[in-house]
């Protein structure tokens, strides 16, 4: 895949991100989750790599707050997340471990990076064991949605090549 093709996915995979965010989400406390960011991290981290899923996160995010859906919570949590997963797909090649990246990578990672930003700039009162069930929730609910779609997607044949760098022959998981 060349990098026009790339950006074009990171940039549909975020608009789909974006307009689903106005219609799934769970508010919890200050933070709302939406797992369809952690499904789209997952998916972006496998098919396009680390930095582009980052991209992805980074869009999604910003998009989310100019449409009033986001909060700035998205950007430490998705983008941590996002690329840990796309770091442990990229040396492993196990969609497992991709899912696994998100979910560590926001759910836990994400989570305490996200408490100064509530505390400091935001001044808001918040404890960081009030973001860390929020955030794991949501990026575990969502990393086994995109560990799913994958799935169904390489066993239906649907994504090709477009998986393990363009090979159809070096499937693992």
């Amino acid at each position: 895949m060349n990098k026009i093709q790339k950006m074009t996915m990171t940039a549909t995979i975020a608009a789909i991100t974006t307009v689903s965010s106005s219609l799934i989400f769970i508010p919890i406390g200050i933070a709302k989750i939406f797992p369809i960011q952690h499904l789209a991290n997952v998916l972006s981290a496998v098919l396009l790599g680390p930095w582009y899923a980052v991209s992805q996160a980074f869009l999604s995010s910003t998009l989310r707050n100019m449409m009033g859906t986001g909060s700035v919570f998205a950007y430490p949590g998705s983008m941590i997340g996002a690329l840990l997963a796309g770091f442990l797909y990229q040396k492993t090649k196990k969609i497992g471990f991709s899912a696994l990246g998100e979910v560590v990578g926001t759910g836990m990672i994400g989570a305490v990076a996200t408490y100064p930003i509530s505390t400091l700039l935001l001044g808001q009162e918040a404890t960081l064991f009030g973001f860390l069930p929020a955030f794991l929730v949501s990026s575990f609910t969502g990393a086994i949605l995109g560990y799913g779609l994958l799935r169904v997607l390489i066993k239906n044949k649907a994504i090709g090549g477009y998986i393990n760098e363009n090979s159809i022959n070096d499937r693992r998981f």
